[in-house]
C-alpha cells in the first residue's frame, strides 16, 4: 500500500522522506542506514516504518473496480 504520514508510535512526519529514500537506496544502491542518516530520521520507529515498507500500491490497483 502507500506509505504512512505518519509514524504508528511517536507521530513524527515520514512519508515525505519515502520517495528520496526509496530512490536512493533502490535506484543509487546505497546504505540504507546511512541514507535515514543523512535524511535526519533518528528514531528507530521511525525508521522502520521506511524500511520495513513495501509498496503494493500498483500491484493491488489492478484488481480495483471499474
Amino acid at each position: 500500500m502507500m506509505i504512512p504520514i505518519r509514524c504508528f508510535s511517536c507521530g513524527a512526519v515520514v512519508g515525505d522522506k519515502w520517495e528520496q529514500f526509496n530512490e536512493r537506496v533502490n535506484a543509487k544502491k546505497e546504505d540504507p542506514n546511512k541514507v535515514l542518516e543523512e535524511m535526519g530520521v533518528k528514531r528507530y520507529c521511525c525508521r522502520r516504518m521506511l524500511i520495513s515498507h513495501v509498496d503494493l500500491i500498483d500491484d493491488i490497483i489492478n484488481y480495483s473496480r471499474k
